[in-house]
């Protein structure tokens, strides 16, 4: 076990991201999805993940398709919207689109068929399962992902409740070439104090790759600035700056 694991400080720091440097998961294209609803909360929030230490966003709105029908097509209309309205504001900051894909039979069918997936940098794709009941076949749903050619990023995993019981499961997943990305909020008792057991788990085992937002609101990047009371932000070796696209 890490030595500073469940060491606390007696008053909270201001969170400063500057080491993480990119954040590659959240929901800034107004309109699509369950995130910001108008290009002037983009903007807010572009400008506070700037404030906590952010230099680039890879910013992942939803493909769910019983919710969010997103396309590539959509996702870079959004963008472009974002990007124009920070330069008209000279805000100076690196903003480029992926998409979180809900792993459905949609979302089997356009792997399948080999149709275009808006992926991190690395064909790295930003996946995430259902809340509630476990898919069937997790694991192979996710060793097909790689073997179409992509890398798996498990958005993140500590959310998951039924793997709670058993979460020797992740163990197995990142040894077949799965990465996790975890939530900044589930270091804090955002989720519930399940889901902050579960990520201090996941990194205490260090199976987490990187780190992510998942902001769909101004309220989440204001809870974030208090969140890291266990110095995992500050010590734990995340990847984040890999995806840094040159």
């Amino acid at each position: 076990m890490l030595s500073w694991l469940f060491g606390k400080s007696k008053t909270a720091e201001i969170v400063q991201l500057d080491r993480i440097g990119i954040d590659i998961h959240s929901h800034l294209i107004p309109g699509i999805d369950d995130g910001v609803e108008t290009v002037e909360e983009s903007i807010e929030m572009i400008l506070k993940m700037k404030e906590l230490g952010y230099s680039h966003i890879i910013t992942t709105p939803h493909v769910i398709w019983d919710c969010y029908r997103n396309t590539p097509d959509i996702i870079r209309q959004g963008l472009k919207q974002v990007r124009d309205a920070c330069r008209d504001a000279n805000i100076e900051v690196n903003v480029q689109a992926a998409a979180e894909y809900f792993i459905d039979e949609h979302f089997v069918e356009m792997l399948s068929k080999g149709e275009e997936l808006l992926t991190l940098p690395g064909k790295r794709l930003l996946v995430e399962l259902p809340y509630s009941t476990p898919l069937m076949n997790t694991s192979e749903t996710l060793f097909g992902i790689l073997a179409k050619g992509y890398q798996p990023v498990l958005a993140h995993p500590e959310r998951y409740t039924y793997f709670h019981s058993q979460p020797e499961v992740f163990q197995k997943l990142v040894a077949q070439g799965c990465e996790l990305q975890v939530n900044v909020l589930s270091l804090s008792s955002y989720y519930g104090p399940n889901v902050q057991k579960m990520a201090n788990w996941l990194l205490e085992k260090q199976l987490v790759s990187f780190l992510g937002s998942d902001a769909h609101k101004m309220g989440h990047l204001d809870m974030i600035s208090k969140c890291d009371k266990n110095g995992w932000l500050s010590k734990y070796p995340f990847q984040n700056e890999k995806l840094v696209s040159k």
